[in-house]
């Protein structure tokens, strides 16, 4: 086990290098089984959830070849099997896109339920909704989701909730369905819309992706293609707002500023100096921050990935500020951390209520989910003296080399291994 120890009070300085996409890449590697052709896909983040999927990927028979760190081709002409390992898929939430795409490919598939961050309830009804639409058969036994179909058939389907789940699968499935789909109430995030261009570079035909209503005209056959991820903006807007919150001054590179317009109004709002520029944005922190309300909504809203960063900031603006988390019940499992921190934050139900100002300390915390592993250290960069961060597998899960990068930026923190480090004395065994 390995753990994170931050020195606090500094401010980040300097330029940062956004990696691809986390939530597109877990979606484009699903959908590239699609094809019996060569896929060549560029800018994947270097992350344990990417490293997960390469290896459902070759478990499930597809060959892959790796062009550099951020790079692979795939062929997956000589797929062997319809079943991912439960060891794999248990890992991450995301495998349960293969449901779709071995579905779309073979006309049947046999996916363990999936892992991942634990964020509440979030059931998967509207994929086995649409699957169902489109003519599968569904059969759950024994932990495993059963699909199968003679051939899929579009339909018109309405999401009962926006999902971004829902609508990543059914659209991989449909886009091999005979006939025209219209998937209605669909999510409008900028990670659908890459998926969307991916599929249409190997032969699909998908319009409307980035609005609520997206036709998909199914295609009998794909072909190879190459395609570019798109820039991770939760990355992004992380290190937005961990500039904010130490009073530094960062650029943040290599990004689509569209996709990151409710975190710059957001910050603009608490009195933070933004200026946005073509692939990068500046963000300069100010000696005294004000408190806001955040309020948490699918895509172009203020996104739930950064409400746990957001109350970190949050801390720091004198007065009260309110966040109402819309997306996930389960998404304040890092307050307890950041209490122990010297953080006021009252919560009630679905609504947390930040007592700012009060100045945070060091502590030993735990991260239980990604994105508060990601606050808590934006945290501790802010606290009084030393924090130490446990479970920082979790971070690893979306952040690409995001110690390196802070470093990089001027903070003192290093990764240990738990073993190495006595917790009472704060040296090295």
């Amino acid at each position: 086990m390995e753990k994170i120890i931050v020195r606090g009070k500094t401010a980040l300085s300097g330029r940062v290098k956004i990696s691809g996409s986390k939530n597109a890449a877990v979606a484009i590697l699903p959908a590239a089984i699609l094809t019996a052709g060569t896929v060549f896909i560029e800018n994947l983040p270097d992350i344990t959830d990417v490293h997960t999927m390469i290896c459902i990927l070759e478990n499930l028979g597809v060959s892959i070849r790796r062009r550099g760190k951020n790079a692979l081709e795939l062929t997956p002409s000589s797929i062997a099997k319809i079943a991912p390992s439960y060891e794999l898929v248990k890992k991450m939430r995301a495998s349960y896109y293969f449901m779709g795409s071995l579905l779309a490919r073979f006309g049947r598939a046999v996916v363990p339920i999936p892992g991942g961050c634990d964020l509440g309830p979030r059931p998967i009804d509207q994929h086995l909704k649409g699957f169902s639409a489109l003519g599968a058969g569904i059969n759950i036994e024994h932990g495993m989701i059963k699909l199968s179909a003679d051939k899929l058939v579009g339909a018109r389907i309405y999401l009962d909730v926006v999902s971004i789940g829902a609508t990543i699968n059914l659209m991989i499935a449909a886009a091999a369905a005979e006939g025209r789909t219209i998937l209605e109430n669909a999510a409008k995030e900028p990670e659908i819309v890459d998926l969307a261009n991916f599929l249409n570079a190997m032969g699909a035909s998908i319009r409307g992706a980035g609005t609520d209503v997206i036709r998909i005209d199914g295609v009998n056959k794909f072909s190879g293609a190459s395609h570019t991820v798109i820039p991770d903006r939760i990355e992004a807007g992380t290190f937005m707002i961990a500039a904010a919150a130490t009073g530094g001054s960062v650029i943040v590179e290599d990004i689509i500023p569209k996709h990151l317009e409710a975190t710059t109004a957001k910050l603009r709002e608490m009195g933070v100096r933004v200026e946005v520029e073509p692939e990068r944005i500046m963000v300069e922190g100010v000696e005294s921050l004000l408190p806001a309300d955040l309020k948490t909504f699918p895509y172009p809203g203020f996104p739930t990935d950064l409400q746990p960063p957001g109350m970190v900031l949050l801390t720091a603006a004198k007065g009260l500020s309110v966040i109402t988390e819309n997306v996930f019940d389960g998404r304040y499992n890092h307050v307890d951390e950041l209490k122990r921190m010297g953080a006021r934050i009252k919560v009630e139900g679905r609504t947390a209520l930040i007592e700012g100002g009060i100045g945070l300390s060091g502590a030993p915390v735990a991260a239980s989910d990604l994105r508060s592993g990601a606050a808590l250290i934006i945290a501790a960069l802010m606290a009084d003296g030393e924090s130490q961060i446990t479970a920082v597998e979790h971070v690893d899960r979306g952040y690409e080399n995001f110690e390196q990068k802070l470093i990089h930026l001027g903070a003192s923190i290093q990764r240990v291994r738990e073993k190495d480090y006595n917790i009472q004395s704060g040296t090295r065994d």
